[in-house]
């Protein structure tokens, strides 16, 4: 695996837009070096964009990304970054349980209302054939 990157490398390689890519430098989270206008990517800027992408895709804001990403020592256990999280995914299972729930409970009511249309409607339909 090659030690640089270039913009159009991890767009490709991670199936995003070179503007997604600048929005994460704009936000600090990545810092690629600079020979003349191109940028060049390292290592643990191709892992903190793949830490990035699947946070999304967890659910995770950027903000909350970040600071999980920042956790990160090389030279500790960091154990502190595993345990934070852990306490996210299990806080965004849990708002997924409620949404779900709540889904169940508007596809039920969505049902009913539904059903009395369709009621009224051949009740009406019933009275106009009896006129």
């Amino acid at each position: 695996m090659p030690s640089t990157f270039t913009i159009s490398d991890l767009a490709n390689e991670f199936d995003i837009t070179t503007r997604s890519i600048r929005f994460y430098e704009e936000k600090g989270l990545l810092n690629p070096r600079r020979e003349g206008q191109t940028r060049l990517y390292g290592a643990a800027d191709r892992t903190k964009l793949k830490l990035i992408l699947r946070g999304k895709r967890l659910g995770f804001t950027l903000d909350e990304s970040r600071s999980i990403i920042e956790m990160y020592d090389p030279d500790k256990d960091n154990l502190d970054q595993l345990q934070t999280l852990l306490a996210k995914v299990r806080e965004k299972r849990q708002q997924l349980t409620q949404q779900l729930h709540d889904i169940e409970i508007m596809m039920l009511d969505l049902r009913d209302a539904e059903e009395k249309c369709l009621e009224a409607m051949t009740g009406k339909f019933n009275q106009q054939k009896q006129v």
